[in-house]
């Protein structure tokens, strides 16, 4: 093999491997959401919390405990040259007899708790994953912003350069070109402070799932495909799927589980003990028995039976007041959505072909001479502003989109973002 032929393979070699390591690094939002759902550590304490309430279901489904009691009595004694000759000693067993159902009710409270804490970290991941979506589109937003504004350096470059031409000719004056050059510096200076901004963002995205650096370097999304509006009477049925409206039915099991522990208080438990004791001035046996009654619990019970009654009856109208809350944010989202969607279509069907058009006409009147450079710079300035506002259109409607998933409930599948 010669020489120049293994020169020639190991230069191979090298630029491959330079361009494999200078290849972008694509985020995708399902990266996104597995990085987030992997590592916050929000969902992290969620599950020490899960594992606590299920300490308390194990613990309040069991029942009294017995306890074992020595007790000694007549010892010492005054009149007697030995303190034990007529002691007393009673060894025992004792617990309680809960009448009215009560260990099922505390079994019923704690696991009610248990899940209001499940459904409680599922409406967590809901947020979390919806706080990834609003991070990752201002990623792509400041990504495509920054693209519109390189789009524009490069048409101020353009203008710069016929401007240039018109001057050397002597059909424009000098300062027509000095102010080119000012438009061009200010297209630049407005690119940096996007690329800054992006990568802001995406530090920000980095720190759901506890990195510090942004460990990609785009981010993969195209803002001007938005998936096709829903009507509001379909969100609506959603909604009472949502994990807001599904955490009172826990509650209300919740509530009632504690009203049924406030009327079991009204059964009086019996304290019970058996066992036997000792007599040692003739070193005979003895069996014992005893119990306990407590007298007006259900007297005792009555208020904290109307406290729970109370707090039951209240989650009505709380769930009324949420669904209404809910319902309200929702059909403002819904209008947001369509109102963008919309200004994002007539942007791209009949404002930007006209200017388009206008563009291109005004450009060739610029280099014949019947066209001034303030005319002409005037129409691409109003070209570029309405392509940011669609832009911005659009990032209204990726947002309200989101807010419709979050609100709903529906898994972040729709690829808004894709």
């Amino acid at each position: 093999m010669s020489f120049r032929w293994v020169a020639f393979t190991a230069a191979v070699i090298l630029s491959c491997e330079f361009a494999s390591a200078q290849a972008p690094r694509v985020l995708t939002l399902d990266s996104a959401f597995a990085r987030a759902l992997e590592k916050n550590p929000e969902l992290a304490r969620l599950d020490s919390v899960r594992e606590g309430a299920r300490a308390a279901l194990d613990a309040e489904s069991q029942g009294p405990p017995l306890r074992l009691e020595l007790e000694l009595e007549n010892a010492p004694r005054s009149d007697q040259d030995s303190s034990f000759d007529s002691a007393e000693t009673t060894l025992s067993l004792a617990s309680v007899f809960e009448r009215g159902g009560k260990r099922e009710a505390r079994a019923a409270a704690a696991d009610a708790q248990l899940n209001a804490v499940e459904l409680q970290g599922e409406q967590r991941r809901a947020d979390l994953l919806a706080e990834v979506a609003r991070r990752y589109l201002d990623v792509v937003a400041a990504q495509s912003m920054a693209e519109l504004v390189d789009a524009e350096v490069k048409q101020r470059q353009e203008v710069l350069g016929a401007t240039a031409q018109r001057v050397r000719a002597g059909a424009t004056p000098d300062s027509v070109r000095l102010s080119a050059e000012a438009a061009l510096a200010r297209a630049t200076l407005q690119r940096e402070r996007l690329q800054w901004q992006g990568r802001a963002a995406a530090l920000r995205l980095s720190l759901l799932w506890r990195s510090r650096a942004a460990d990609f370097d785009r981010a993969s999304g195209d803002l001007l495909t938005i998936p096709a509006t829903p009507t509001l009477a379909s969100l609506r049925d959603l909604v009472e799927r949502s994990p807001e409206l599904r955490r009172f039915a826990d509650e209300s099991r919740l509530r009632e589980a504690r009203l049924q522990l406030a009327r079991s208080a009204r059964d009086t438990d019996i304290d019970w003990r058996a066992g036997v004791r000792r007599l040692e001035e003739d070193g005979s046996w003895a069996a014992v028995l005893g119990i306990s009654v407590p007298i007006g619990n259900s007297s005792r019970a009555e208020p904290r039976m109307r406290a729970a009654q109370a707090d039951l009856a209240a989650l009505t109208f709380e769930r009324e007041a949420e669904e209404l809350s809910l319902e309200a944010t929702l059909v403002e989202a819904h209008m947001r959505l369509s109102a963008a969607s919309a200004e994002v279509t007539a942007a791209r069907d009949i404002l930007l072909p006209k200017f388009a058009q206008a563009e291109r006409a005004s450009e060739r009147a610029f280099r014949a001479g019947a066209l001034s450079y303030t005319e002409w710079a005037q129409l691409q300035s109003e070209e570029m502003a309405a392509r940011r506002e669609q832009l911005l259109a659009a990032v209204e409607a990726h947002r309200a989109l989101i807010e419709i998933q979050r609100l709903t409930g529906s898994p972040f599948v729709t690829r808004n973002l894709p």
